[in-house]
């Protein structure tokens, strides 16, 4: 039993933060932002997926290498080698982009 919960505590913790980045494009504010944004224009926008998926990907995987490595956020990452106005600044842009 115990093998068992450190074989599901070692999974949890490898996928963990994949199922976390994985799920946070679709909550439901971004799901009612698409089903509108659909309704306007159609397939008229789809491209930008396209366009934008290279862009996650690089920013998702940089982050994903920053904390496995230093086991911190990417908040303080940058607070630990910027400035507090760049702290607050990117705090800032991510609860924008959010």
């Amino acid at each position: 039993m115990a093998a068992m919960l450190n074989a599901l505590k070692k999974a949890a913790i490898i996928l963990g933060p994949g199922i976390i980045t994985g799920a946070a494009d679709d909550d439901p504010s971004g799901i009612a932002t698409y089903s509108q944004t659909g309704a306007q224009f159609g397939y008229g926008q789809l491209w930008t997926a396209l366009f934008m998926l290279p862009f996650l990907i690089s920013v998702q995987e940089a982050c994903a290498r920053i904390g496995a490595v230093t086991g911190k956020g990417i908040a303080a990452v940058v607070r630990e080698h910027f400035s507090k106005t760049v702290l607050y600044i990117v705090v800032l842009l991510v609860l924008i982009a959010n």
